[in-house]
């Protein structure tokens, strides 16, 4: 938005997001379908299947595992 300069307002940000968020909390993520071996690479691809269609302007998915271990996935 020129005005505000936001590229897409938080608010939408979290709609797309509590569905996903929903999913996989209290959950073990190895007995959710495609997460079965949850490592950091299958987790940013997942979230990127999920999101991508609600989220047309993603562009990018980081998992960390700790401060100095994690990975970036951009589809």
């Amino acid at each position: 938005d020129e005005r505000t300069g936001w590229v897409m307002d938080f608010g939408d940000i979290k709609a797309a997001c509590k569905p996903v968020i929903d999913e996989l909390d209290h959950r073990y993520l190895n007995e959710i379908p495609g997460l079965e071996n949850p490592t950091s690479e299958r987790i940013a691809m997942w979230l990127w299947h999920r999101l991508r269609p609600l989220l047309p302007q993603l562009s990018a998915i980081e998992v960390r595992e700790t401060c100095t271990a994690g990975c970036r996935y951009t589809g």
